[in-house]
């Protein structure tokens, strides 16, 4: 279990930054090479591989060189695993806000009044 949390630890870290989340959504589209990855953004090459770098180590995306053009691919198994955690979190949240709901309306003046 322990483990579990720190891959999703891991993850999340990697979510936390608006360039990595940027390069995510490009990956949900196909693979595509870092020169590509990179274009978009107003930062060094040695400062956006340490985004790619922060990725791969959470597992997000991996990475193939062929010759000398490295390509990443996203690996969406590890976005099913944050998103499975987060719908867990929705659920519980959502079952005590309808207790609290119920609990707030079995005790109203209206329903008293009655």
């Amino acid at each position: 279990m322990v483990n579990q949390y720190t891959a999703l630890d891991s993850v999340f870290h990697a979510l936390a930054d608006p360039t990595r989340r940027a390069v995510i959504n490009q990956l949900l589209n196909g693979a595509a090479p870092v020169k590509r990855l990179a274009e978009p953004f107003d930062i060094g090459l040695p400062a956006f591989l340490k985004h790619l770098t922060v990725l791969e180590g959470s597992g997000l995306i991996r990475s193939e060189k062929q010759g000398r053009v490295r390509t990443c691919h996203l690996n969406a198994d590890r976005l099913a695993t944050a998103e499975r955690w987060l719908s867990e979190q929705r659920a519980i949240w959502q079952g005590r806000t309808d207790r609290l709901a119920a609990f707030v309306e079995s005790h109203s003046p209206e329903e008293k009044q009655r």
